[in-house]
């Protein structure tokens, strides 16, 4: 009976996971000729799809299935992500990247916090959480989006790396200001610091290693005895650098993101790539991505609870409106105008404003509040699906028209 039962349960996500490739790829093609990023197409058929409406795909969030697509296809993602760094343009802007990636985070959350509080009414802890939460940005997100829209090189690397190394920071902002919430401590600013250290030393030391070994065992001249088994070592590497990382209890994402950086640099570190290998390789991480971004955010839309997201719907706008047009610009023009090397022009500045998606972050932080019966949970859920369909469908169907505005496009 057990086996019985299981071999059903095989092949029903068997039939959702079928459903999703032929859902997603029409719906990359709607995209395409709509001219706009995928993932908002994704995200809208994801709702479509859901228990809520055709009720054709339910995969609940703390499924075991649902968790092993949320980690290995963000990690991915955001690995094809790190893939894109070029270290040159890194060199140039890394102190905006570092500051607005801490402190950033802690100005967002602040500023969406008070919002929260005179808007909603919630206790001051609870909209603190809720700032907390909202706070770091996806890079599953963001990294399809300047996949598919050519953004001048150092704004379009600043944000994606942003996006990387913020999970951490917002994840420890969340849980310092739940423990407050729920009785279990108060916030230390020193312990804070420290933890943040580990999990990015940690992260960067992982990814640096795992990525170097990588391109050494795929590009060196007389070593590189796994070129031809290229994409099957990024598939190992990436698993290999987040649970690694998650592991030592340090940040996996930034982990992967460092190993990508490392293999899309592999001149940089002395190896050289044969011109028809890079050409496999690089159609295997684009066409793995690819579906991990259907995956994701069809899954995403899908689990949208229509019925907790009207609940607080007025005023969560409002806040998700707040967070949008005031948190994100102060933020942005806090830590980013003070970096007088990387004089950033005002343009550069309002483009990054307006390009911050919130998603598969935020959405598993409020999942994992929802679970603990956290104080506010409800209302913070409530509040992050609505983040997480403003910023999606405005922002990033926006982005190509804004930059073109602002004569940021590359044109290809």
């Amino acid at each position: 009976m057990e086996a019985s039962a299981s071999l059903e349960l095989a092949k029903h996500t068997l039939l959702v996971f079928g459903i999703l490739l032929a859902v997603g790829t029409f719906s990359g093609l709607l995209a395409r000729l709509a001219r706009v990023p995928d993932v908002a197409v994704f995200l809208l058929i994801g709702m479509l799809l859901g228990p809520g409406m055709l009720g054709l795909v339910d995969i609940k969030t703390d499924s075991a299935v649902n968790q092993l697509i949320l980690i290995f296809g963000s990690s991915y993602i955001l690995f094809d992500g790190g893939a894109s760094i070029r270290l040159k343009v890194l060199k140039e802007v890394w102190i905006t990247i570092v500051v607005i990636a801490t402190i950033g985070v802690l100005i967002t959350a602040a500023i969406t916090g008070a919002a929260a509080y005179y808007i909603l009414g919630v206790p001051f802890i609870v909209a603190l959480l809720l700032g907390a939460t909202l706070a770091s940005t996806d890079p599953a997100t963001l990294v399809p989006v300047f996949k598919q829209i050519r953004i001048k090189d150092r704004v379009a690397q600043t944000v994606m790396s942003e996006s990387a190394f913020n999970d951490a920071m917002g994840a420890i902002v969340t849980f310092a200001v739940l423990g407050v919430a729920m009785g279990a401590g108060e916030f230390s600013p020193g312990d804070a610091v420290m933890d943040l250290i580990k999990q990015s030393v940690f992260g960067i030391v992982i990814g640096g290693v795992l990525g170097y070994l990588a391109a050494f065992m795929i590009s060196h001249e007389r070593f590189g005895f796994l070129a031809e088994y290229a994409p099957v070592v990024t598939l190992m590497a990436v698993i290999g650098a987040y649970m690694s990382a998650d592991g030592l209890h340090s940040s996996g994402f930034m982990a992967v993101f460092v190993f990508g950086i490392m293999l899309g640099n592999q001149e940089s570190l002395g190896f050289r790539r044969v011109h028809h290998d890079e050409t496999i390789l690089e159609d295997f991480i684009m066409t793995t991505a690819l579906i991990m971004r259907m995956f994701i955010f069809i899954l995403l839309g899908s689990q949208v609870d229509f019925a907790l997201m009207n609940k607080y719907l007025l005023g969560g706008v409002a806040v998700v409106t707040i967070f949008m047009l005031v948190a994100r610009p102060a933020t942005v023009f806090l830590c980013a105008l003070p970096d007088r090397r990387a004089r950033w022009s005002f343009k550069e500045m309002l483009f990054m404003c307006w390009t911050r998606e919130t998603g598969v972050i935020p959405g598993a932080l409020a999942g994992m509040l929802l679970g603990m019966k956290a104080p506010g949970a409800q209302i913070i859920a409530s509040v992050t699906f609505i983040a997480i369909l403003m910023t999606i469908l405005i922002q990033a169907t926006t982005t190509k028209w804004l930059a073109r505005k602002l004569d940021l496009l590359v044109e290809q």
